[in-house]
């Protein structure tokens, strides 16, 4: 897992691939990335949310994270 600018684990990550593009964000906000992947996803991007655990949550479950 990478870590930000203070050597922290991130603990969340964002995936969003469509065509032959493939972006990855890291954030330590559950509200930031979930925000991020919603408006991705929207715009046709096939996006995935893994938490610190590894649990991998695709767009119907985001609100799940939210809850978490």
């Amino acid at each position: 897992m990478q870590g930000n600018a203070r050597g922290q684990a991130l603990a969340y990550k964002m995936i969003a691939e469509r065509d032959n593009a493939k972006y990855s964000f890291d954030r330590e906000s559950r509200l930031l990335i979930v925000a991020k992947a919603k408006v991705w996803a929207s715009e046709g991007w096939r996006v995935v949310i893994t938490d610190q655990d590894g649990k991998a949550y695709a767009p119907p479950e985001f609100d799940q994270l939210l809850a978490a």
